[in-house]
């Protein structure tokens, strides 16, 4: 029977125990599953981490090798939030209508991770195929130019990358909520950051080993020196565990279809259920543009701050590793053979950096819920983001520190001092708590906040997406530029960041639904469905 909860302010929330679709379509009868099962039942989102740490990490140093500039180097992630805006809520619409007899997520996920792992091959061999295409004979050691043949494949593998990422995150996670059950959506939400967090330690694990042409010597070629060799080893040990990930899932979430409302509705002949069935496919299409006019209370407010908190963040992600490669390690992927070495290095101590991050992620991600419960979800949220702006400050102290230490230009020096390499990796492992914060929270009260609208959970998935890849626009056509601005390194761009943190904690403070926590754990229960 539907019950009532007390809403975000303080207005009343109703909670429907209906299991149908926005459109009144036979949703799948709720199912009853072990915590066990539903923890394996998202392996496949530790697979897709896997990959994406990989991509984190490794491809904005990576592709600067190839020709691209750093200021280049960020517009190729611009097709991550296009596709993101497009095929997120697309993919989680199309997902909540499937009337496979496979079930509403499974069919996306395998189709997605087939996707990314083509694109995964095509990364990592963009070298040897831009050789093939005409690039430099020349061997890699002693060739240092621009390969634009090389550059071209390896953007539209990116781009095949990204587009395949977003087409499994969405339905990924709406799987977590369909299978939640009396489990429930905070539970849900955890599982899927650890399972994020146990990716991500994996691939920055990964990332930081410099022994993949090693253990592999037939990925050296004349074209893909040592640097270039691990990431295709680790690319490929990405698609291994990527399928066996998926193999599990596909295996375990054995998802109830959806009903056919054409056998739902009352003495409706097979022709008119049918036509019935195809309108409302239509209809609901424009259900992602209409939900932005019919937002309950409190849900533009969770957009803005999940914007502005997004907008901090994605500084940080496009060029961590690289900061560590030119600020902290003073390397340059474009000068010396010892400059060069110098910013490998630093790549993968940046890799490192970003594996402690992911424990601390995967730790915090087990406590959100209790934090939440005791603090209610909206101070930490702000706490969160006040510890993004201080992490943030710190990387920009943090180089000042290390240029002024060494009495020179960046250019010039190409070692690391110790006590600069601890702090930039202490900095690292602090910013996973507010890391695992937005990974989870906002999709939680999301969640309480719209359990009384009868929206699929892949489409308002899609809706909160939305909020993220506007500002991973922004930083893409923006922070290569504005680097550009002040000397060409990563300092502007993470001080703006740092400011932008500490704006979304006050806004975040002022803004936010005051949702108690009582209503946040039950409402959570109740709206895995």
């Amino acid at each position: 029977m539907p019950g009532r909860r007390r809403g975000g302010h303080g207005g009343e929330v109703e909670l429907s125990g209906s299991n149908g679709d926005d459109n009144g379509a036979a949703g799948p009868a709720p199912q009853q599953i072990s915590l066990v099962r539903l923890i394996f039942s998202c392996m496949v989102a530790g697979g897709v981490q896997y990959g994406w740490a990989l991509q984190l990490s490794l491809l904005t140093p990576y592709v600067q090798t190839l020709g691209l500039s750093h200021a280049l180097s960020s517009i190729m992630w611009l097709c991550g939030p296009v596709a993101g805006f497009v095929v997120q809520p697309c993919v989680g619409l199309w997902s909540d209508k499937c009337r496979s007899r496979f079930g509403r997520r499974r069919p996306f996920l395998l189709a997605g991770c087939t996707m990314i792992c083509v694109a995964v091959i095509v990364v990592g061999f963009s070298s040897d195929i831009g050789h093939a295409l005409g690039d430099t004979k020349e061997h890699c050691s002693v060739y240092h130019g621009p390969r634009w043949h090389a550059a071209i494949v390896y953007v539209l593998g990116f781009w095949l990358l990204d587009l395949s990422n977003n087409a499994v995150q969405g339905p990924a996670r709406a799987l977590m909520a369909d299978l939640s059950g009396t489990h429930g959506c905070n539970a849900a939400n955890a599982i899927f950051c650890s399972w994020m967090a146990v990716g991500n330690i994996l691939g920055y694990s990964s990332g930081s080993s410099g022994t993949w042409h090693k253990w592999f010597p037939f990925l050296l070629t004349r074209s893909c020196c040592e640097a270039c060799a691990n990431l295709k080893g680790a690319f490929l040990i990405a698609v291994v565990f990527l399928l066996i990930c998926l193999v599990v899932t596909l295996i375990v979430a054995k998802e109830v279809p959806l009903g056919d409302p054409a056998q739902s509705g009352a003495k409706l002949n097979s022709k008119d259920g049918q036509a019935q069935s195809q309108n409302e496919d239509r209809v609901s299409f424009i259900d992602i543009f209409k939900a932005f006019k019919n937002l309950p209370p409190g849900m533009p407010s969770v957009l803005l701050v999940t914007s502005l908190t997004w907008l901090s963040w994605f500084p940080f992600i496009l060029y961590d590793t690289d900061w560590m490669g030119r600020e902290v390690y003073h390397g340059n992927p474009s000068g010396t053979p010892a400059q060069i070495d110098a910013y490998d290095r630093g790549v993968r101590q940046g890799a490192l950096g970003l594996l402690l991050n992911s424990v601390v992620l995967m730790i915090t991600s087990l406590l959100i819920e209790p934090m939440c419960r005791k603090l209610t979800p909206r101070i930490v949220w702000v706490i969160s983001n006040m510890t993004m702006f201080a992490g943030m400050a710190g990387t920009t102290i943090i180089s000042t520190w290390s240029i002024r230490n060494f009495h020179g230009s960046v250019q010039n020096v190409i070692t690391a001092d110790g006590e600069v390499r601890a702090a930039a990796l202490a900095t690292f492992a602090a910013l996973g708590f507010p890391l695992a914060v937005l990974y989870s929270v906002p999709f939680a009260v999301t969640a309480q906040l719209v359990v009384n609208e009868g929206g699929g959970q892949g489409l308002c998935t899609g809706v909160l997406n939305i909020s993220v890849v506007i500002p991973q626009v922004i930083i893409a056509l923006g922070a290569g530029p504005w680097d550009s601005l002040f000397g060409k390194g990563n300092i502007p761009a993470f001080a703006l960041a740092s400011a932008i943190a500490f704006v979304a904690g006050v806004v975040g403070m002022l803004k936010l639904p005051r949702l108690s926590r009582k209503n946040f754990k039950s409402v959570g229960m109740a709206g895995g469905h």
